[in-house]
């Protein structure tokens, strides 16, 4: 048996839009924080594969959209 398999299944994932994304859509992204990897996918098109990045670059990635 491999480790994958010993892990058992991943959890599902909770996604959340940000509070500034309008209820009528539009150019929004949802995010979804892990343990590991922060996963960031497109609101309007979720079957897409999601972005995943490591927490201190996506926290660097916020400080610098912040600005």
């Amino acid at each position: 048996m491999n480790a994958e398999a010993k892990r058992g299944p991943a959890p599902a994932l909770v996604w959340v839009k940000s509070s500034y994304s309008g209820a009528e859509g539009g150019q929004c992204v949802e995010v979804a924080a892990a343990p590991v990897r922060v996963h960031v996918r497109d609101s309007k098109d979720t079957t897409r594969a999601a972005l995943a990045v490591e927490p201190t670059t996506w926290a660097a990635f916020v400080e610098f959209a912040a600005l």
